[in-house]
């Protein structure tokens, strides 16, 4: 199902990430294709609340979870910067919904990194 958020479709994701040749792009690439997936999954399930955006946030959280140690293995890791990238591209998502109110930090409570 193709976005059909604007405000998503023009956005660059992981965009300090792909900057730095210390993340490598291939690994870049799959984190955004989970925030883009989120959205997918946002745009499919229409949360009603925070409640139900946490739930697919957190999804969201575990697969980057995952992906963590394939950066770890290719010589690069979810450091300072590459956390807050990709915890402001969470906040981005859950605004560009509507969500307001969400907190930043419990969009990924579930975090490992």
């Amino acid at each position: 199902m193709p976005i059909s958020n604007q405000q998503v479709t023009a956005h660059r994701f992981l965009r300090i990430l792909y900057e730095d040749s210390y993340y490598p792009d291939h690994l870049v690439d799959r984190g955004r294709a989970i925030l883009l997936e989120l959205c997918e999954r946002i745009e499919d399930e229409r949360p009603a609340d925070l409640a139900g955006l946490y739930v697919l946030t957190q999804a969201a959280t575990e697969e980057f979870n995952a992906l963590e140690g394939e950066f770890d293995s290719a010589g690069s890791e979810f450091d300072t910067v590459a956390r807050e990238d990709i915890g402001e591209d969470f906040w981005f998502v859950a605004r560009a919904y509507g969500f307001q109110d969400a907190d930043s930090e419990e969009l990924i409570s579930g975090r490992e990194w």
